[in-house]
């Protein structure tokens, strides 16, 4: 077998020297606190028999869609299933990708056209990022969170072009510092500036809103978004992607969308996961939902920072994403290294993931995690003496 190109071998050896390369593990007998499963539903066998159910009664017996969706894998599920997504987010229509990357590649590479602008945040997802720089469009990311530069960007921009469509961009929980923009304002800009506002709700599916329809319905600001990206593979314990918006946008991207058209199509099965996902979050009683229980541990995670000091540590974030800065590669892998030791998963995110001297912790809370394993991990946090 020929060795890897010189070039190839000289950015590993980088990555090496940087204390940044990366690795597969796995794990399973530690306290979670680095998934994306919010909900515990990846793990929920009333999912997972709904989800055989559904099969059965659309007598879909089968390992694979056979094709992509504009052949012959476009079987009976999608339909009822991008039905029920849609009604569920109160959009017109939805478009079930095969995962948040296809669902933004697909995006960013097909609705700009050239001539056309976009203005990004700058802490923007990488999905999001590389799907800009596939499109025809020239595209300017703002200051994290900063509708004042995006405001500026846009007025020169103007002044050079009035021809453009612009496109706003931004997430509503962002996935490193699990911060949340202000939406509504961002809404209302776009609205009077007559721009076309795309929100990744990613992180914010399942999270918040009623029954964990999102932040852009808790705001109820729905009707000023162009677009949403949704992602069931954090919060709804599956797999795959959706774009939210009007049925003309939903049949422009049948038609352009590359990674929707050239790729096989999600199988019945995971299909069936997603509907039953979302069964499940429309007839849980809010009490005792899982939804509720995250909200009540997130708020007990922010209490404990403060019991412990921690604050001066961590960004500030009402989300499930909670991130302690830790600077530099070595000293934060160490860190997460003794809370593994400790019988804790706590990720560290390393640079250049993230801005070198902004590397972290993050700990994603669930709705599984007991009061006692939160307070723990922070104590064994205070004790690793970062």
């Amino acid at each position: 077998m020929q060795n890897l190109p010189l070039k190839l071998t000289k950015s590993i050896d980088k990555r090496k020297k940087q204390n940044a390369i990366r690795s597969l593990g796995y794990r399973k007998d530690l306290v979670d606190f680095s998934s994306n499963d919010y909900l515990g539903f990846s793990d929920l066998k009333q999912i997972y028999f709904s989800a055989e159910k559904i099969l059965k009664e659309f007598n879909l017996v089968c390992n694979g869609a056979s094709g992509s969706r504009l052949l012959t894998g476009n079987h009976q599920l999608f339909s009822p299933t991008e039905d029920f997504i849609a009604n569920f987010h109160s959009a017109e229509s939805s478009l079930i990708f095969n995962s948040g990357y296809d669902a933004n590649i697909g995006f960013f590479s097909s609705l700009p056209q050239r001539a056309d602008l976009i203005f990004y945040d700058e802490l923007a997802h990488a999905s999001i990022r590389d799907g800009i720089s596939m499109s025809l469009a020239k595209a300017y990311k703002f200051k994290h969170n900063d509708i004042a530069d995006l405001r500026g960007l846009i007025e020169r921009s103007r002044n050079k072009n009035e021809e453009s469509e612009i496109y706003i961009v931004t997430e509503s929980v962002f996935s490193m510092d699990g911060d949340i923009p202000d939406l509504k304002t961002l809404a209302d800009f776009s609205e009077e500036q007559h721009c076309f506002l795309v929100v990744d709700e990613a992180h914010a599916t399942g999270v918040f809103g009623s029954d964990g329809a999102g932040m852009v319905q808790e705001l109820g600001i729905q009707d000023k978004v162009f677009a949403r990206i949704i992602t069931f593979g954090k919060a709804l314990g599956c797999h795959g992607a959706a774009i939210l918006g009007s049925g003309a946008f939903k049949e422009y991207l049948i038609n352009f969308a590359r990674s929707f058209i050239y790729t096989t199509a999600l199988p019945p099965h995971a299909v069936a996961t997603i509907l039953a996902s979302y069964q499940y979050l429309k007839s849980n009683s809010e009490e005792e939902s899982e939804l509720n229980k995250l909200k009540q541990n997130i708020e007990f995670f922010k209490a404990e920072i403060l019991t412990n000091k921690l604050q001066s540590f961590f960004i500030e974030s009402n989300s499930a994403i909670q991130s302690c800065i830790v600077p530099g590669n070595e000293k934060v892998k160490n860190i997460a290294l003794k809370l593994e030791a400790k019988g804790y998963n706590v990720k560290p995110i390393l640079s250049p993931t993230v801005s070198e001297g902004k590397e972290r912790l993050r700990f994603c809370i669930h709705s599984f995690n007991s009061r006692e394993e939160i307070s723990e991990v922070l104590k064994n946090l205070v004790k690793a003496n970062f």
